[in-house]
């Protein structure tokens, strides 16, 4: 059987990529180069030479009328048919002539948080320009795809993370939306009544405006509007959280930006700290135990790998140990956040805890998917249904490099057009008030 692994095109699997359905397809050698450079996409088809239209990717567990939707996963990808309609939170796109430049790469069923792909490849993320980390997943694809410039906007989802910690990882932009706010249908379910959330992810807030306004009609505007009643950050006030285990260089460059670009930040509770990491453990176990639920019925499958399988099984148990238990705080856990954002506008956390680091020389393992999973500060958010935003923050040079980290701004629900002007006085070179 022909697979990735034999440096084929993708095309060539029976019904698997089916890129003439689409008049924008190019040709195999286009997919073939595009593929080997850095797995960011699986499905591609660049914008024509000098093309000024918005380039969007998907990532490929959203589905698009006439390509499979393999959701990263090499037993999805061979036995499934085309979608026979677009998912939901693609019709404004389509309606607005944008050019689909691809589907891009993700872990398997969108559970695992490295990037690592056994069968589609890991996407190569060179975040200091030479080296490769990881990309962070599940939306590695996505994040890779804006870093190096073959999209202006990708669609992303994230169940606990799967956008800000590849955003993250890759020096993004990636947004969070409140639970409910954009459809689901047509995305291939890990939490869809607890967690899921599909997002926009770009290299600037300018980007991620028009991302998110082809995910909610009318949300430039609101935008603007949110923009002209706080054009500058001196009456905006920020929570800061410090949670332990934080690189120290992290916290002093999220600090030394809020400060510079004059929010008011104050310093939130040892309590609500506790709660934070509380609701953390809770959103893990949602998590891990709905991915059980949904994902179930591929754990015997040839084609599953073994790493997605091990997260199945212990989705089970997670189910069986803690879900009822943990959903039962729920209510309090938002309750809580509605108290903190009677003082402050937003709540500012790292991102991640440490800075993205370069994958294991062999197969990635348990072990290092767990690391990474412990350190992103994301799950919580999920948990509330809050939305948040990461941002990019640059660090100290280091050599002849100056890294970048990320911080995560969180707001109250259905606050992504006053996040998304917090982020703007965060970008990195500061805008004009």
């Amino acid at each position: 059987m022909i697979t990735h692994r034999l440096g084929l095109a993708p095309c060539v699997l029976s019904g698997i990529l089916a890129i003439s359905v689409l008049a924008s397809c190019q040709s195999i050698g286009t997919q073939l180069k595009s593929r080997r450079t850095d797995y960011a996409f699986i499905h591609y088809w660049p914008a024509p030479e000098g093309s000024t239209t918005l380039r969007l990717a998907v990532k490929d567990n959203i589905d698009m009328q006439g390509v499979v939707t393999s959701a990263g996963s090499e037993y999805l990808a061979r036995n499934s048919a085309p979608a026979a309609q677009d998912a939901a939170c693609l019709a404004l796109a389509r309606k607005r002539g944008v050019h689909f430049v691809g589907k891009t790469n993700l872990t398997e069923f969108a559970v695992t948080v490295s990037g690592k792909n056994r069968f589609f490849g890991m996407p190569k993320n060179r975040w200091d320009g030479k080296h490769e980390f990881i990309p962070g997943g599940s939306s590695s694809g996505s994040a890779v795809a804006v870093a190096t410039d073959r999209a202006d906007v990708a669609f992303g989802t994230d169940t606990g993370g799967s956008i800000r910690v590849p955003a993250a990882c890759c020096g993004i932009f990636g947004l969070k939306t409140t639970f409910g706010l954009v459809s689901t249908e047509g995305v291939f379910p890990i939490s869809p009544k607890h967690l899921d959330t599909v997002g926009p992810m770009a290299k600037d807030i300018d980007h991620l405006v028009q991302g998110m306004d082809l995910l909610q009609a009318g949300f430039a505007a609101r935008y603007s509007s949110a923009v002209a009643n706080r054009p500058s950050a001196r009456h905006i006030r920020i929570g800061r959280l410090y949670l332990d285990g934080t690189d120290p260089a992290i916290d002093k460059a999220i600090d030394e930006a809020l400060k510079t670009r004059g929010f008011e930040v104050v310093t939130l509770s040892k309590q609500f700290k506790e709660k934070w990491v509380q609701a953390d453990k809770d959103g893990k176990v949602v998590a891990l135990a709905d991915a059980w639920i949904n994902d179930e019925k591929y754990s015997d499958k040839k084609g599953v790998s073994p790493m997605t399988k091990l997260v199945i099984d212990q989705g089970k148990l997670d189910y069986t140990l803690h879900y009822k238990e943990a959903l039962k705080r729920k209510a309090a856990w938002q309750s809580d956040l509605r108290q903190v954002f009677k003082r402050v506008d937003f709540i500012a956390v790292p991102t991640l805890q440490t800075l993205p680091p370069k994958p294991p020389k062999w197969d990635s393992s348990v072990a290092f998917e767990w690391l990474v999973f412990n350190s992103q500060n994301t799950v919580g958010i999920n948990f509330s249904g809050n939305p948040a935003l990461a941002i990019p923050i640059e660090m100290p040079e280091r050599g002849k490099f100056s890294p970048v980290t990320s911080l995560q701004l969180v707001g109250r629900p259905l606050s992504e057009a006053e996040l998304l002007n917090a982020g703007r006085l965060l970008e990195r070179t500061p805008p004009t008030p």
